[in-house]
């Protein structure tokens, strides 16, 4: 999703089919990734590329093309302010949600989480594991950010609240990973401590889910792990910035934050029922019902780019690409 604060929602252009001819007689998008193809202008050639492969009779929230580029080019500066939640289809570290937000003119720092934005105010999972991965071509000076997103595709007042954890608070790029051979684990009969957010900064303790623990955080850095593994340099991991972006902000690659939806500046409020359970529901203010109908991200079968309309298996069907297999195993979020 591609979104700005200030960004109209335009209405869809539904006369336009996509043009896959358009497609195959441009450069894959493989080979200009690969450097095996020089362009100029990549903006031009990638809005282009995108407008050829629009889905126009797909319904829901969307943004056209001339609005993703107006987008753009808004954002051309060191104060820009927009950002993108991208689904990654990774062989190897499987499906997960990038959330990236603009630094600079030129970069944007990213988090991979694994089940993307959490979006139901009574979910028993509100909590997700945040890695911190490399820049992409937002000044984090603190521990706890919390950032309101403005979206086509996110309900309005949707506030996020991140938090870093204690025990990754450090500063240093991490060594190059050893490869070693994979060993069986012991369990500790000690019960690892699980960190949750502080009850100041989204009003009570949250219970965290399964995926910060120890365990299962070790499980999912091994799997950025893979991916990084594919095109790292040395360059790239010292700097922790891929080539064209710069890491003006001290981006530390894999560190592991904890993200929520702060429900309160969403728009929520706690009540008590008859029988003592406390639920979350949506709050009013002069009349107006505040807070949203609960969203889900439900994965690559079903999830549809805001700018094209495609679902994954439709942009791997653009691309040409065969013989891709990707990683078992990834469950949504529903409750």
């Amino acid at each position: 999703m591609t979104i700005d604060r200030d960004d109209p929602i335009h209405p869809l252009n539904t006369n336009a089919p996509p043009n896959h001819n358009e497609n195959r007689n441009s450069p894959s998008l493989a080979a200009i990734e690969a450097g095996e193809i020089q362009i100029q202008d990549h903006f031009s050639h990638f809005s282009s590329h995108l407008a050829a492969a629009v889905r126009p009779s797909i319904s829901g929230p969307r943004l056209p093309i001339p609005a993703f580029v107006d987008l753009y080019k808004r954002n051309c500066h060191p104060h820009g302010r927009h950002f993108v939640v991208h689904q990654h289809d990774h062989p190897i570290a499987g499906v997960h949600y990038d959330l990236r937000l603009q630094i600079s003119e030129t970069s944007s720092v990213s988090f991979a989480v694994v089940y993307g934005l959490p979006g139901d105010p009574g979910s028993r999972r509100l909590v997700r594991m945040a890695v911190e991965t490399r820049v992409h071509c937002f000044w984090i000076s603190k521990r706890k950010i919390r950032i309101r997103l403005h979206g086509t595709r996110l309900p309005p007042s949707y506030t996020l609240s991140i938090r870093l954890l204690t025990a990754n608070n450090h500063h240093e790029q991490p060594k190059k990973p050893v490869r070693k051979r994979r060993r069986k684990q012991i369990e500790s009969p000690t019960p690892q401590k699980r960190e949750t957010p502080e009850a100041s900064e989204v009003e009570e303790v949250i219970p965290v889910d399964v995926d910060v623990s120890p365990t299962a955080s070790n499980a999912n850095i091994t799997a950025y792990n893979s991916e990084i593994e594919e095109q790292e340099d040395e360059e790239i991991r010292l700097t922790n910035a891929y080539p064209g972006a710069t890491n003006s902000i001290n981006s530390i690659h894999q560190r592991k934050w904890l993200l929520s939806m702060d429900r309160h500046a969403s728009g929520f409020r706690p009540h008590v029922g008859e029988d003592g359970t406390r639920t979350w529901v949506r709050g009013e203010q002069n009349g107006r019902l505040l807070g949203f109908e609960p969203f889900f991200v439900e994965g690559r079968d079903h999830e549809r780019s805001v700018v094209t309309g495609r679902t994954a298996d439709e942009v791997m069907m653009d691309e040409g690409a065969e013989g891709f297999t990707g990683r078992k195993g990834w469950k949504a979020i529903l409750k």
